[in-house]
């Protein structure tokens, strides 16, 4: 970054001390497209150097301090003026002088506290960045350089399975299972639905996998659903006694970790949503929560806090395990 004033300009460059072997992650970026940023997870350090490249040698650069800061925030698109920091880092790099040379200052976080996952969504941006910044009289030199976090779980083996009995009555009795209640993001939902009554001419049957988005609080709240796949699972019509089976993998779409009031700002949740529709094109559904998570490639022990810390987050679903009895899967009423 070039900073043009009264006779000398800079450039600033932040390099980390392993950018070479650092892994990097996509992420997507507020106008859709995808780059690839370096890959922290919560307690790792971050280090490197602040670089200052003078463009004209024989002339000096005066400066009030020069600062590198580690900042995790969360901005609401909706109120833009406000950025929200849960992580905020100082280093100060050098007192009020000036500068006669290029020169580099080595910079250190130790063990820095990333709790939560770098997110993009339709109202609400959490990013973690680097910011260098040279202080000057009339306008700062400013360089920051984003990163991306993964927080990674475990989960004890204690995942109950989901079976539900639905319908409309006298009309539609279905009783769906899918194996998990929780799954990582790479999982497989092995799953299937049992027909016991089919009164009504069902030609069609998908399962959808639906992102809520919530921001705000109070009278204040956005919800924004966000339809990540449909997968289809039917097409004609059951009978008494059918049994289709569900297996949906998840690698293959664009998936978060379950969030839930991130810093009281904002929640990131997925349903699976059953639709049935008849020959009269009318809709019958039923939504049911699940939570994602990320598994890493090789679960170290020193995520034993985190996961627990993870699971705390994560309570309060709707209890899994139990059956229902027969409720309507819509305000749709079917005919004789």
């Amino acid at each position: 970054m070039s900073f043009f004033g009264f006779g000398q300009s800079v450039e600033v460059e932040i390099v980390l001390n392993d950018a070479e072997s650092r892994k990097r992650a996509e992420h997507k970026t507020e106008d859709g497209k995808k780059e690839k940023y370096f890959l922290f997870y919560d307690g790792e350090t971050v280090s490197g150097k602040v670089s200052l490249a003078l463009k004209h040698p024989n002339k000096r650069l005066e400066h009030q301090g020069i600062k590198i800061e580690f900042i995790g925030q969360i901005e609401l698109y909706y109120d833009r003026g406000n950025h929200h920091e849960f992580v905020s880092l100082v280093k100060d790099l050098a007192r009020p002088g000036e500068i006669t040379q290029s020169q580099a200052f080595d910079f250190e976080f130790t063990h820095v506290e990333k709790p939560y996952e770098s997110y993009t969504g339709q109202n609400v941006k959490l990013r973690y960045f680097l910011r260098a910044t040279i202080s000057r009289r009339l306008n700062d030199v400013v360089k920051e350089m984003d990163i991306v976090v993964h927080t990674l779980s475990t989960y004890p083996e204690l995942n109950s399975s989901i079976k539900m009995e639905v319908g409309i009555e006298d009309c539609l009795h279905i009783e769906f299972e899918y194996n998990k209640s929780k799954y990582h993001l790479k999982d497989v939902i092995v799953g299937k639905i049992y027909f016991l009554l089919v009164r009504i001419k069902i030609k069609h049957m998908e399962i959808d996998i639906i992102k809520r988005e919530t921001t705000g609080t109070g009278p204040n709240v956005y919800h924004e659903n966000d339809t990540i796949a449909k997968y289809e699972i039917m097409d004609g019509a059951p009978v008494r006694g059918e049994s289709i089976p569900i297996r949906l993998f998840l690698a293959g779409y664009e998936l978060t970790p379950t969030m839930r009031d991130i810093n009281k700002k904002f929640s990131v949740r997925y349903y699976l949503n059953l639709v049935l529709i008849d020959e009269e094109e009318r809709r019958y559904f039923k939504q049911q929560e699940v939570v994602l998570w990320r598994k890493g490639d090789i679960v170290r022990k020193s995520m034993s806090h985190q996961a627990a810390i993870a699971s705390q987050r994560f309570e309060g679903t709707t209890a899994l395990g139990e059956v229902r009895t027969p409720s309507q899967l819509s305000d749709n009423n079917c005919r004789q």
